[in-house]
């Protein structure tokens, strides 16, 4: 049995952060952030790679979170938790709150090391999903592309499925991690991800002269 890249030995919730102008933690620690559709599987996603039951709240009903959340791990980096985006029934006028909250996070946080983009390997990537990455690139943040609940698939479907979500995001295969939150697959390769970003300088030092 293979060694734990991320053993969880203390998890502890630092509260919400609601709008740009509000609380958010003073910590210097690192910070991920993890983002994707508010149908993603984020949620589950995050239970599994802390491996607790009810870290993240399920909500039967997608993109109810509004909040930024986030949550100490070991004392030694922040797991954020962005609000999910891209839910159609989601009224316009909320939309407008969640996006400039998400943006001005990503613009602005000092201590972020990088991003963990979630995508459903059953769809295409979505429009929103297309602008998140473009967004991310356009900043230059570390972004680590994690395709979920590939226990949804049959394995030639899933095969097939990952060829073709390579092909639309102009990737490699190896540079996305395929993930199942029912079965395990991915958790040590996601784990070993965030741990690797955590452990990187700041992508920020270049330009943080300048502004």
């Amino acid at each position: 049995m293979s060694e734990d890249p991320l053993v969880i030995k203390s998890l502890d919730f630092l509260g919400p952060m609601a709008t740009m102008e509000g609380w958010r933690p003073t910590s210097d620690l690192p910070e991920v952030a993890f983002a994707g559709r508010s149908n993603v599987g984020k949620s589950s996603l995050l239970n599994r790679l802390v491996r607790r039951k009810a870290f993240a709240r399920v909500s039967n009903t997608p993109g109810r979170t509004r909040e930024i959340n986030f949550f100490k791990v070991n004392d030694q980096f922040v797991l954020v938790d962005l609000p999910g985006y891209g839910y159609a029934r989601i009224s316009k006028e909320r939309k407008k709150e969640w996006l400039p909250l998400i943006e001005g996070y990503l613009r602005s946080s000092r201590t972020l090391r990088g991003v963990v983009q979630l995508l459903d390997v059953r769809h295409p990537a979505s429009d929103d999903d297309l602008l998140m990455l473009d967004f991310l690139a356009e900043l230059g943040a570390p972004t680590i592309v994690v395709l979920t609940k590939i226990d949804k698939l049959r394995p030639r479907e899933l095969t097939t499925r990952l060829q073709e979500m390579a092909m639309q995001l102009q990737l490699e295969e190896e540079q996305m991690i395929p993930f199942s939150a029912t079965t395990n697959v991915g958790r040590d390769d996601l784990a070993s991800a965030v741990v690797s970003l955590v452990a990187q300088p700041s992508w920020r030092d270049e330009d943080s002269s300048a502004r």
